[in-house]
């Protein structure tokens, strides 16, 4: 039998004459590497000639940047995150460092390499139990906000203190600083709403539909503020009033991100530099519009720090137990006589435990709190309309 390395000397008829043995030689071997012979090398590049920029919207996978000292009217970059920076999301108000096209030119898309550290993180998750699939599931609204205003309407609809108390505990989380903006105070006087919060001494403006808007922008001058607000309470007219081209803003970075801005997107808006009032810094302001923003779940939040979040009940806390988990039902917590002595509001005590309650699955606290006004019966259940 004539193996594959024989050769054979054939006849004209085909019968075999003599099969003598092939000599190889290296030409006739093949090596093909195999991946695991592949250099490998965690070393990243370092990408020194990356430019610095602030994300002002997300869609989809594409991300409007502006440049820094880039004017009102320079053209805006649409990136896209590079591989290398794994699940790592970006944000609105996100400092970025780009590479690529960054020109703006149509079509030009540049790359984020890398994520500055975020001086603050606003989080909310769809839900107050973390045992929840709502729960743990964590987003993050924003980085590096100075401030976040809660725009709450004094009359039609009525301030909902629940919802405010949210917003406040999101923010002392975040180590933001909170400022409450009360509009239509044509319709409704503010003393029911600044009486609840006395204990706290938060910042406020009031804004009615003739009067001029200094008081607040003064408030906003060289920082980045967060605006959440729910349906009707006059926020998108606030804001529009605030930087009146800013629907034209919104269409173009729409246009950039070749999508729409929805009710879920949250997008930055340049305030006007004749009205921003620049601080010493130099710095620009900033406002975030977030008309997706529902509610805030405080799953994220720790049983401490939602505490936290109630400054006027945590002197009331020292003569607790150890461990006392602040409810209702608990005999020895020192809150309640910390409330009857005039030290607090009854109302916070109740909108905190509220709080308690529904991080423990006892019971759906959003509905109620949120409703709910300074010295009013409660109104229903279920979520509040979306903010717009």
């Amino acid at each position: 039998m004539v193996g594959d390395g024989d050769r054979q000397e054939l006849t004209r008829r085909g019968a075999v004459l003599a099969t003598r043995r092939r000599e190889y030689d290296e030409d006739d071997v093949r090596v093909r590497p195999g991946k695991s012979s592949r250099p490998r090398t965690r070393t990243r590049p370092r990408h020194a000639d990356a430019v610095d920029g602030f994300v002002i919207a997300v869609d989809r996978g594409r991300y409007t940047c502006v440049l820094p000292d880039a004017g009102p009217d320079a053209p805006l970059v649409t990136a896209m995150r590079a591989r290398e920076l794994g699940r790592k999301s970006v944000v609105v108000g996100d400092r970025v460092g780009l590479v690529g096209d960054t020109s703006g030119a149509d079509g030009a898309l540049a790359r984020i390499v890398r994520i500055a550290e975020r001086r603050s993180v606003l989080r909310r998750t769809a839900d107050d139990d973390e045992t929840t699939a709502e729960g743990r599931l964590e987003r993050v609204v924003v980085a590096n906000a100075d401030q976040l205003v809660i725009v709450s309407a004094l009359a039609d609809p009525p301030p909902r203190t629940g919802f405010v108390d949210r917003c406040l505990v999101a923010a002392y989380d975040a180590g933001i600083e909170p400022l409450l903006c009360l509009t239509k105070a044509d319709l409704a006087g503010p003393e029911a709403v600044l009486g609840y919060y006395a204990e706290l001494e938060l910042p406020y403006v009031l804004i009615r539909p003739d009067s001029d808007l200094d008081a607040l922008r003064s408030l906003l001058a060289g920082r980045i503020s967060v605006m959440v607000g729910h349906s009707g309470v006059g926020k998108s007219t606030l804001v529009n009033r605030l930087v009146p081209d800013a629907a034209r803003a919104v269409g173009v970075v729409s246009a950039i991100g070749r999508g729409r801005h929805t009710s879920t997107s949250a997008v930055a808006l340049r305030l006007p530099a004749e009205s921003d009032r620049r601080q010493s810094s130099g710095a620009e302001g900033w406002i975030i519009d977030t008309p997706g923003v529902r509610s805030f779940g405080l799953a994220h939040v720790s049983a401490d720090s939602l505490l936290h979040g109630f400054p006027d009940l945590v002197e009331g806390t020292v003569d607790c137990p150890a461990n006392c988990p602040h409810t209702a039902d608990e005999a020895q917590c020192a809150l309640d006589a910390w409330v009857a002595a005039g030290k607090a509001d009854q109302r916070r005590l109740a909108s905190y435990r509220r709080l308690l309650a529904s991080r423990s699955g006892d019971g759906d606290g959003r509905g109620e709190a949120e409703h709910r006004g300074p010295g009013e019966s409660w109104a229903g259940e279920g979520d509040p309309p979306a903010a717009g």
